[in-house]
Formats: structure tokens, sequence, C-alpha cells
């Protein structure tokens, strides 16, 4: 018996040590990724998205690979601080993927996918906006928009099926958005106040290095747009 209770208790340092550099590291990640999660969200809610930017990457940063789900939300939730941090274009760019790949996934939540397609689609709007704001040609801006269109346009059809009435008046209104900012005129847009995002200086908010032709102090769109969270009007 005492060679059993010995034997045993050497094994115990082993034991704890496996679960130290098993199941225990992984609930320290998760511990962490929450703690940073919860600090992201304080940062949001105060009005501080370049802190929020910066809690939601190290929440990302420490949560496990398998976490795939969570990652998702979490990507997302980082997309939306980026656009109210004047990081439009990685926003945008960022969301193409995330809404690419969850559209891939059967089994990918489908309040997560719609949501991020509806942000993606608010992000086309904005960065249209800065580069009709900015003088470029139709050829520029006419893709990001009608893939804006094309998107909510799912996004009613969706909502629809499902039979959330809600939803189809929401991400119907913000359908009409897109159209009626296809068809203004960059002069109607200055000396108007920017809607949020659009919150950054000339040439910050295009997918690409060219340079603008007209620069204008305030300006705002046709509309003030859809919310950075794609929640519709």
């Amino acid at each position: 018996m005492k060679i059993l209770i010995l034997t045993l208790w050497c094994l115990c340092p082993l034991g704890l040590l496996a679960y130290h550099y098993g199941p225990g590291r992984e609930g320290l990640r998760l511990d962490a990724a929450d703690a940073l999660l919860d600090q992201a969200q304080a940062s949001t809610q105060s009005g501080d998205p370049k802190a929020a930017v910066a809690a939601f990457e190290a929440s990302l940063a420490k949560l496990p690979k398998d976490r795939v789900a969570e990652a998702r939300r979490i990507r997302l939730e980082l997309a939306k601080a980026r656009m109210e941090s004047s990081e439009l274009p990685k926003a945008r760019e960022e969301l193409v993927v995330l809404a690419e790949e969850m559209e891939k996934d059967p089994d990918a939540d489908p309040l997560v996918r719609d949501e991020a397609l509806a942000t993606l689609a608010t992000s086309r709007y904005y960065m249209t906006y800065l580069m009709k704001l900015e003088g470029l040609p139709d050829t520029d801006w006419e893709p990001e928009i009608e893939a804006a269109r094309q998107e909510r346009k799912l996004l009613v059809e969706r909502a629809e099926a499902a039979g959330d009435a809600q939803a189809v008046a929401r991400h119907s209104d913000d359908l009409e958005s897109a159209i009626r900012l296809a068809r203004t005129e960059p002069e109607e847009l200055y000396g108007k106040a920017i809607p949020k995002p659009c919150n950054c200086k000339s040439g910050k908010c295009k997918p690409n290095n060219k340079v603008g032709k007209k620069k204008t102090e305030d300006a705002r769109g046709a509309s003030a747009g859809p919310p950075v969270d794609g929640s519709g009007s």
C-alpha cells in the first residue's frame, strides 16, 4: 500500500504538468481572450474605437485556433471598430474575407454570417461615398456600390424567406440608400458634413493609391448611410 501511495504521489507532478500543457493551457488562453474581449467591449461602449481595435486584436490572438465560431464573431466586431477608428479600407478588406468564408461554410452561424454581409455592404457604401467625394471616375466606385446593392438584395431575400419583416424593412431601406448614393452627383456631396465612419482625411478611404481629383473640407453624402453594425436604418 505504501508503495502504491508513493507511486501515485510521484506521478502527481507529471499529471499536473500534462494538464498545464494540455487542457490547462487552453483554459488559460480562453480566460485571457475573454478578459481582453471584455476590455474591447468596454472601450467600444466608452467611445474609444482605437483601444477597442487593439483589445479585439489581442483577444483574437489569444483565442485557440479551433474556436472558429468565436473567432469569426471577434473578427466581425474588430472590423466594426476599425470602421469607427479611421481604418475603413482595412475593415472592408477583412470583411470581404470573413463574408466569403462564412458564405462557403454550411455550418456557419447564419446570424453572424448575415451580420458580416450587412457590415460589408455598409463599408462598401462608405467607400463609395468617399471615392465619389474625391472625384474618382465611375469605374472606381461603381463596382463597389453595385456589390453593396447585390449584398443588400441578398439580405432582403433571406429575411423574406425567414419571415422577418423587421429585417426586410431594414435591409430594404439600406438597399435604397445604396441606390440613391449611386445616382448622386459628386457635387451634391460637397459642403456637407461627412457621415460616420467617413471621418478620415483626403485619400485615406480609397481602396487603392490613386490620388483624388478634388478636395473638400467637410462633406456629407446624400444620406447618413447605414450604421456600422450592419443592422440597417
